[in-house]
C-alpha cells in the first residue's frame, strides 16, 4: 500500500534490539505498508524484513493478534523513551488496559464463557457474598489467644493458672494487682479451647463488664477478632455472661463462675446459693477472688472454713489455717477449697514492677495499707459506718437508676445535681462526687460519679470541678476550703460557679456532717454502685477519737486528723450537710430549691 498515510515514527536508532525493529516492521505491516516502503523507513535490507514477513506468516494473522502486536509494538516505544510527558503516561496506562482486554479474549476463546470476558458478570453470579462467622476463631487464632496469655503473665498469676483445673479456688488478693484482667483472659482460653460456658458473678453490671471489656480488648489484640453480644457466644458453642445482682434469679445458666469482689457483695450467702448452682456439675470449675472487707461480712465463714463446719457433726468439723504464712504459695484445705492469699508484697516478688511501695505505705494509713493492700480482714464494729449499714445502698446502678446514663454527652440530662470536693492536702487525694439530690422529700441521695486524683496542683483539681459543671447541671458545690490548698481551689471555683459553699472545718462542722450521714445511710436513703468498694472502704475508715485535749470526741480517718484520708467519704459529706439536719421539710424546702 505505497500511498498508506505517513507516519511519526523516528528512523530505528542503533540503540534499538533486533526484536523491537522486528516489532516495529510488523506493527506497519498491519497497518497496510509494503515490505519495500517498510525498509526503506526503518532502514533495513528489503530481504531482512522479507524473511520477518514469511517466517512469522504476517499475513495469516488473526484480527487480534494484530491488535495484541500493535499494542506492544507502541508500547515498547513510549517505555524505553527517556524523557515521558504526562501524556506518555496516560498512553502507556491505556494501552496496559487494552492489553488486559485482548488477554481476557483468548481467555474466552478458550474457554467459551461469558465471565471470562466480564469479570463483573462472575461476580454478580456469585450471589451475596457469605459474611464472617460471629465471634470465630480458627485453630490458628486460638494458638495466638493462648500464646498471649501465657506471654503475659507474672509469676504470681503462674500459680492460678496452674491450679485452674481445681473443683473451687478462693483467693485473698491486695488491690490493682491484675486479678480481673489475668481471670478474663484464662476464662476466654478455656472457652476457646474445652468449649465450657463461662460465667462471670460481681457485685453489679457495671463491674461484670469490665470482665467484658478485657476479654474483648484481649481478643483484639491477640487474635484481631472483634467480639460482640451480651452474653458473647462464641461460635463453638460458648457462652460467656456476665451477671451483676440480677444472677439471684438467673437460675438456669451453667459453666464455670468468676466471683468477682465477693467479700464485698450484699446477700453473698443468696447469691452463693445461686452460684454453686450453676456449677453443679463435675465439668464446670468456681472461682472465688476479692480483697478483704471486714470479719462481720457473711463471706468470712466461707474463707474460715466455719461455714463447713456449721453443716457438719462435731467430730466432722475442720480446722483451718488461714494465716498468711500457710496460703502465701496457694493450699487446699480438708473444705476441698484451694486458697491463697496475695499480698502486694507477694505480687511484687512475683514480678509485678507496676507499683512503688515506700510511696503507697506513705499515702495510706497503716490501717490502710494493712487492708487494702496486705489483705488484712478489718473489725468494722468501731466504725462510725459499718458495711453492714452500708450495704443497705449499695445497689446495682445499671440495673435500679433508669434515668442515668453513665456514658452520655449528658449523663443526667438537665436534671439538677450537688457536687462534693474534698481537695488534696499533704499525703492524700482530691475528692470529687457528683451526688443525685431526693426527687421528693425523705427521698434518696444518688451518689452518680466518683472521682480520685493523685497529685494535682490546686489549678488542675480546679479545672477538673468545672469539666463536671460542663456535663452535669450542678446546682451546689461544696468544698473545704480549711487551709490553704483548699482555700486556692475554692477562690479558683468561684471564677465559674459564684455560689460556691466553703466549708471550714471545726469540730461542730464535722460532728454535723458525720450524724447527719449516719442518719442518711440508716434510713437507706443513700445509694451508690455495689462495685464501689473503694467508697465503701472510705466510709469504713472514720472512726471516733479524742481531740488533742482529751476532751471531746472528733472523727478521725487516716495519719492525723490534719491529712485526713477517706476523702471520699468527705466529699460526700460536704453534699449531704446542704441538707437540712432534719430533712427537707415543707418549712424548709423553697430554701433549698434556690440553689
Amino acid at each position: 500500500m505505497a500511498d498508506a498515510e505517513a507516519t511519526t515514527t523516528a528512523p530505528v536508532s542503533v540503540e534499538e534490539t533486533r526484536a523491537a525493529a522486528k516489532s516495529r516492521a510488523r506493527a506497519l505491516y498491519w497497518q497496510g505498508w509494503r515490505v519495500t516502503y517498510i525498509a526503506e523507513h526503518l532502514g533495513l535490507p528489503r530481504t531482512t524484513v522479507h524473511e520477518w514477513k514469511e517466517a512469522e506468516k504476517w499475513d495469516e494473522a488473526t484480527p487480534l493478534e494484530r491488535v495484541d502486536g500493535t499494542l506492544e509494538a507502541r508500547m515498547v516505544q513510549l517505555i524505553v523513551k527517556d524523557q515521558k510527558t504526562g501524556g506518555d503516561f496516560k498512553e502507556i496506562d491505556l494501552l496496559g488496559r487494552q492489553m488486559e482486554r485482548t488477554a481476557r479474549v483468548r481467555k474466552f476463546e478458550l474457554s467459551g464463557k461469558h465471565g471470562d470476558l466480564n469479570p463483573n458478570l462472575a461476580k454478580r453470579n456469585e450471589g451475596p457474598k457469605k459474611r464472617p462467622e460471629r465471634n470465630h476463631f480458627t485453630d490458628e487464632q486460638v494458638e495466638k489467644v493462648s500464646e498471649a496469655f501465657r506471654d503475659s503473665l507474672f509469676d504470681y498469676q503462674k500459680v492460678w493458672l496452674r491450679n485452674s483445673h481445681l473443683r473451687t479456688r478462693m483467693i485473698l488478693k491486695s488491690r490493682q494487682i491484675g486479678a480481673t484482667w489475668y481471670f478474663a483472659r484464662e476464662a476466654l482460653e478455656d472457652a476457646l479451647k474445652t468449649g465450657r460456658n463461662q460465667i462471670f458473678l460481681s457485685a453489679s453490671k457495671a463491674q461484670a463488664h469490665v470482665f467484658k471489656n478485657y476479654i474483648k480488648a484481649f481478643a483484639k489484640d491477640a487474635a484481631d477478632v472483634e467480639l460482640s453480644g451480651d452474653p458473647i457466644l462464641l461460635s463453638n458453642g460458648a457462652e460467656l455472661t456476665f451477671l451483676g445482682t440480677n444472677a439471684r434469679t438467673a437460675q438456669g445458666f451453667h459453666g464455670n463462675f468468676y466471683f468477682d469482689e465477693f467479700f464485698w457483695v450484699h446477700g453473698f450467702t443468696e447469691l452463693q446459693k445461686v452460684a454453686s448452682g450453676m456449677a453443679l456439675h463435675k465439668q464446670w470449675r468456681k472461682t472465688y477472688f476479692s480483697t478483704p472487707s471486714t470479719v462481720q461480712h457473711e463471706a468470712y465463714e466461707m474463707w474460715t472454713g466455719e461455714r463447713h463446719n456449721k453443716r457438719r457433726r462435731k467430730e466432722d468439723r475442720i480446722k483451718l489455717d488461714v494465716s498468711h504464712e500457710r496460703l502465701a504459695g496457694g493450699f487446699t484445705g480438708e473444705d476441698k477449697i484451694w486458697r491463697q492469699i496475695c499480698t502486694i508484697l507477694d505480687a511484687q516478688r512475683g514480678g509485678c514492677d507496676l507499683f512503688d511501695i515506700d510511696e503507697l505505705r506513705f499515702e495510706y494509713s497503716d490501717d490502710e495499707f494493712a487492708n487494702l493492700l496486705m489483705c488484712q480482714f478489718v473489725d468494722d464494729t468501731q466504725s462510725v459506718f459499718p458495711l453492714s449499714a452500708l450495704q443497705k445502698g449499695m445497689v446495682d446502678a445499671w440495673e435500679v437508676w433508669r434515668d442515668f446514663q453513665p456514658f452520655a454527652p449528658r449523663p443526667y440530662a438537665w436534671m439538677p445535681v450537688w457536687v462534693g470536693v474534698d481537695p488534696s492536702k499533704t499525703g492524700d487525694n482530691a475528692a470529687v462526687v457528683v451526688i443525685a439530690p431526693p426527687l421528693q422529700p425523705g427521698g434518696k441521695f444518688r451518689i452518680l460519679e466518683k472521682h480520685s486524683f493523685a497529685k494535682l496542683t490546686f489549678e488542675q483539681q480546679a479545672e477538673k470541678i468545672r469539666q463536671i459543671t460542663q456535663r452535669y447541671n450542678v446546682t451546689y458545690i461544696g468544698i473545704d476550703s480549711t487551709g490553704g490548698y483548699g482555700a486556692a481551689v475554692a477562690e479558683l471555683v468561684k471564677g465559674f460557679f459564684p455560689a460556691l459553699t466553703e466549708l471550714n472545718y471545726s469540730l461542730d462542722l464535722k460532728t454535723r456532717m458525720v450524724l447527719k450521714t449516719q442518719s442518711v445511710i440508716d434510713k437507706g436513703r443513700l445509694e451508690f454502685d455495689a462495685s464501689w468498694t473503694d467508697l465503701a472502704h472510705s466510709f469504713m475508715a472514720i472512726r471516733r477519737g479524742l481531740t488533742q485535749s482529751g476532751r471531746n470526741v472528733t472523727y478521725l480517718a487516716g495519719r492525723t486528723e490534719a491529712t485526713g484520708h477517706a476523702d471520699l467519704a468527705w466529699a460526700v459529706m460536704h453534699v449531704l450537710d446542704h441538707e437540712p439536719l432534719e430533712g427537707e421539710t415543707a418549712t424548709n424546702r423553697g430554701i433549698l430549691e434556690i440553689y
